[in-house]
């Protein structure tokens, strides 16, 4: 049976009713996205923060038009570089379908943080005393349906005696919080170094670039959930990508650094060892 190229849960991509969960109705963006579904690549990429898109019946969550374009509400630049390196690596991608405001797909849904009242300085009045009843409909309706379709997309892989790569695109505000950030990009990771490392070496490689070892976020747990649920646990092989999203902010700018991540990358998913299981037993190793 083939697989939909996006939909509202793991067997449905229609625009119809049936197939959508409680809060979603006729019109209503599908939860996530399948970009390149027949890939080759031994490899899967996520993004967790694709899309501003809010569930018609939540009403952009009381926010004025303008706040949704923010990067309060998603991963600027992040959907476009997600499918770009997907193109290049022949790699199937998974993009999740809504706003982060709505329900942070990179967070536990019993981390405070899911469901954010207030977001790097601004209300976000329909999150403010969320009902556990309306967590759930979120969780229910935008949440698992991508988590359940990333688990579905590595299973794949298993069946067919593959140990695949997960790949997490995300970008982040050049400002946050008054304070400039340095990095161009960042590579999050916490104790596998079978990508992160050879990555950092390349990409300070590449003339002019600040390149952040675990800035300007940290992988380290119980940061970075989607990795740490899909691939850490699993001993997956593995990497969080974060590129600032002032470079992203053209398709020039997206194509850079699809070109730049890509052959990187390429280099690494080349090794033949990369594809086991990893099991922990010596200390985090440096970036260096």
């Amino acid at each position: 049976m083939p697989v939909p190229e996006s939909g509202s849960g793991a067997l449905h991509a229609r625009d119809d009713d049936r197939s959508r969960p409680g809060l979603l109705i006729r019109g209503d963006p599908p939860s996530f996205e399948i970009h390149r579904s027949a890939g080759n690549a031994r490899a899967l990429v996520t993004c967790d923060h694709a899309s501003r898109a809010i569930p018609a019946a939540l009403g952009r969550l009381g926010l004025p038009e303008p706040s949704t374009w923010r990067h309060i509400a998603w991963d600027i630049g992040a959907a476009e570089l997600a499918r770009a390196l997907s193109d290049r690596l022949d790699a199937t991608a998974v993009l999740a379908g809504y706003s982060r405001l709505v329900v942070d797909c990179n967070r536990s849904l019993d981390d405070p943080t899911c469901f954010l009242a207030v977001a790097d300085g601004e209300p976000v009045p329909g999150n403010e005393g969320l009902s556990e009843g309306g967590k759930r409909a979120r969780a229910m309706a935008c949440y698992e349906p991508y988590h359940k379709t990333i688990a579905g997309r590595l299973q794949d892989f298993h069946r067919h005696g593959i140990v695949p790569a997960l790949i997490s695109v995300h970008s982040f505000t050049p400002v946050l919080g008054g304070e400039p950030r340095p990095w161009h990009v960042g590579v999050l990771w916490d104790k596998d170094g079978r990508i992160p490392l050879p990555l950092l070496r390349q990409l300070r490689a590449e003339p002019g670039l600040v390149v952040g070892d675990n800035e300007p976020y940290s992988g380290r747990h119980p940061a970075d959930y989607t990795v740490d649920r899909h691939a850490e646990s699993a001993g997956l092989p593995h990497v969080c990508l974060e590129v600032r999203q002032d470079e992203l902010a053209s398709e020039s700018g997206v194509a850079r650094w699809a070109d730049i991540i890509g052959r990187a990358l390429n280099r690494i998913l080349a090794d033949e060892t990369l594809y086991q299981i990893w099991e922990a037993r010596e200390p985090r190793a440096t970036g260096g």
